[in-house]
């Protein structure tokens, strides 16, 4: 089935690589080096093929299903069960909240790395402040209807990703022609769970992509052009991934230990004081950090509003939300994800926002490549991708939470707590005219023994 004319294959791989990309490298890295060392760029890699599954996974779904959609719309299509594509849709939800907290995150702390930029106020510190206020911004620009076309996505994800790449290049070439220390890639390593459990949390590096199947109807030649996209898009975001992640580990081991957030700006800094630019490279990154992640929140919001109207029309969302009927993204249903993205970016630390966000994109897309395995003999689907994307999803599920529990434990029964409250609230929504019935029976029977 074809979309009218519109995005063509360059709009589509760009949207794909900038939803990747345009916020995530900047907020992951320092949490997966911390991880995993000098192994970062194998976690970075190991994460890509599995992600490069679940959207193998996607795209033959997509195929295969009678409608355009995504995660919910393919559930509801082979299954059937309308509880279960809720739930996966509000796990879906809690994900992009959690991705623009972490982008929102990052924002501020590269914020804070200009010159002249203080850490607080009168004692009060200015992280949190400038996370909420760039959420409250871009929510604002959503409410105007503010979006990039098509071309313009184009410049910018050129640009970020030239950036990106520029640095990666220089700094290769740095420590192999200028450092006194060779180039380190840990391949000792290779062999133990770091790299494993540092993939699981770099997950949420790699969505963005599947966005694309959310808005169908605005791409030219939508299911041919979607699956291109999407084998581009992911393959060339882990070779960003694999440069940065080698180049920032080996020229700034300190910053990593020190200030793992902003380490990206310690490297940047290192290879332009090669030319006397060191202040210049460094301003260079944390101008592109704050422009990346503050698009991201930009681009995931707005898409974030689009899939929630369409759970709002299917009611696989309170009323209270937003306004299905109303034309773009509900104003109320801006403010709502606005809202609670805000107070997480604000209350949360950047370790807890990204293992809450890869933990949903682990279980959705995972669900995503079993779907697909399920349906192996109705259709043209290989089972090896679906293999790899269920058992490799299964997998990070576990040792991300080995991880937590080992590592922090706070944080492990913490997004238990979290996880347990939210399938509840699914639970006594969906399954609320059966709660209802059941409630009216137990009533009728204690009326009858008066």
């Amino acid at each position: 089935m074809s979309g009218r004319s519109g995005l063509g294959l360059t709009e589509a791989v760009s949207m794909a690589l900038g939803g990747m990309i345009g916020g995530g490298i900047y907020a992951v890295l320092g949490v997966v080096t911390g991880i995993t060392g000098a192994t970062t760029w194998f976690a970075f890699l190991l994460a890509g093929v599995v992600a490069l599954c679940a959207g193998y996974s996607y795209v033959k779904l997509n195929e295969m299903a009678d409608q355009n959609g995504g995660s919910v719309t393919f559930v509801q299509h082979f299954t059937g069960n309308s509880t279960l594509a809720g739930m996966v849709g509000w796990t879906l939800l809690f994900g992009y909240v959690g991705s623009m907290a972490m982008y929102a995150f990052a924002f501020a702390e590269f914020g804070l790395t200009l010159p002249g930029v203080p850490d607080s106020v009168a004692g009060l510190p200015l992280r949190p402040v400038v996370s909420v206020l760039v959420v409250a911004a871009f929510v604002g620009l959503n409410l105007l209807g503010a979006r990039a076309t098509g071309s313009a996505e184009n410049v910018l994800v050129g640009l970020k990703v030239a950036i990106l790449v520029a640095f990666g290049l220089a700094g290769l070439a740095y420590g192999y022609a200028v450092s006194p220390e060779p180039t380190r890639y840990g391949f000792s390593g290779l062999t133990s769970f770091g790299p494993v459990m540092a993939a699981a949390v770099s997950f949420v590096a790699f969505q963005g992509w599947q966005l694309l199947f959310y808005d169908q109807e605005g791409i030219e030649d939508a299911r041919p052009t979607i699956r291109k996209a999407v084998y581009v898009s992911i393959p060339a975001a882990v070779l960003v991934y694999v440069l940065v992640g080698v180049v920032t580990f080996n020229l700034a081991p300190e910053a990593i230990q020190s200030n793992p957030h902003t380490a990206l700006t310690d490297a940047a800094a290192r290879v332009g004081g090669v030319v006397g630019l060191a202040g210049a490279g460094a301003l260079l990154v944390s101008l592109s950090a704050l422009f990346s992640t503050g698009s991201a929140i930009n681009a995931t919001l707005f898409s974030a509003g689009y899939f929630a109207k369409g759970m709002l029309s299917k009611d696989l969302l309170p009323d209270r939300v937003g306004d299905s009927s109303a034309s773009g993204v509900p104003r109320r249903t801006l403010l709502v994800l606005g809202a609670i993205t805000a107070a997480f970016s604000a209350v949360g630390s950047l370790g807890v926002i990204t293992n809450f966000a890869s933990v949903s994109f682990i279980v959705v897309f995972g669900a995503m490549s079993f779907l697909a395995f399920r349906h192996r003999d109705h259709a043209d689907v290989h089972p090896a991708p679906a293999v790899v994307g269920t058992v490799g999803a299964a997998g990070f599920l576990v040792l991300l939470s080995y991880h937590l529990y080992t590592s922090t434990p706070s944080t492990f029964y913490l997004m238990l707590l979290l996880a347990a409250a939210v399938v509840t609230v699914e639970l006594l929504y969906f399954e609320r005219d059966v709660l209802e019935e059941e409630v009216e029976t137990l009533e009728e029977r204690a009326l009858d023994t008066l």
